[in-house]
């Protein structure tokens, strides 16, 4: 039987992404340059690589041009962005998860950094765990100040996420059902995104993990290094505004 499509995806990317100003980085953190290219288009590119055209974006109030940037430099996706700035992470996603519809979708924060080959790998993996309410990207490379920690077991599903310890750490990538934002609760209970997936597993709900070994999250300007190493090793190819992509 062949996995459900995703349909759709969504990116989170209304951050103040105040550890790099505090580095010296004045620019919206979608914006931010990783090996020459800006994050946001990094993402766009990965999604569109795997089929999904239509999006869902969320800036904050400061993040004008990153909308403009989008629409200039992918004329052939359906792109659809929100400017607001939000109160956390989870009204971030939350906002996002309503206007992506009832099927299955992609979605992802703006800040993350892996190769081609790795984020195919996730989706398509992901995909055959169709009866998943979330499947998480996660990774044993820890470069984070404030790692969620998750712990798997032998079917890689999540059976204790947060604490101090664990196994793997989310990676920022997230194939979730639709469905789920028919319960989640209203973004006025709960704070950051992690409080929501906490929710999930806490309530039974059932999330999967698979392992992405190589993934970095660009918080910092030591993370930036480490993304610029990674990026280079591997050769970024523009696919004419990544419309009709194979």
């Amino acid at each position: 039987m062949s996995a459900p499509m995703i349909l759709a995806g969504g990116i989170i990317a209304a951050g103040q992404g105040s550890r790099l100003k505090r580095d010296g980085f004045k620019m919206p953190k979608p914006l931010l340059p990783v090996a020459g290219v800006p994050l946001i288009e990094r993402v766009v590119t990965r999604f569109a690589q795997v089929g999904i055209t239509r999006l869902q974006i969320i800036f904050n109030e400061d993040g004008q041009e990153c909308a403009a940037f989008l629409q200039e430099r992918f004329p052939n996706l359906d792109i659809r962005c929100i400017v607001k700035t939000t109160r956390s992470s989870y009204e971030s996603f939350w906002e996002v998860g309503q206007r992506l519809g009832p099927g299955r979708s992609l979605m992802s924060t703006v800040d993350w950094i892996c190769p081609e080959r790795a984020f195919r790998r996730f989706v398509d993996r992901a995909q055959h765990c169709s009866w998943a309410s979330v499947v998480l990207a996660v990774t044993p490379f820890v470069a984070d100040e404030r790692p969620l920690w998750v712990t798997l077991d032998p079917s890689g599903r999540v059976t204790a996420i947060g604490g101090s310890s664990g196994e793997v750490v989310t990676a920022g990538l997230y194939l979730v059902s639709g469905t789920i934002f028919a319960e989640a609760p209203p973004p006025s209970t709960l704070g950051a995104l992690r409080d929501f997936l906490m929710w999930l597993v806490a309530r039974g709900h059932p999330v999967y993990g698979v392992v992405v070994d190589q993934v970095i999250d660009v918080d910092r300007a030591e993370d930036l290094r480490l993304a610029e190493g990674l990026a280079r090793d591997e050769a970024w190819t523009p696919r004419d505004s990544c419309g009709g992509l194979s």
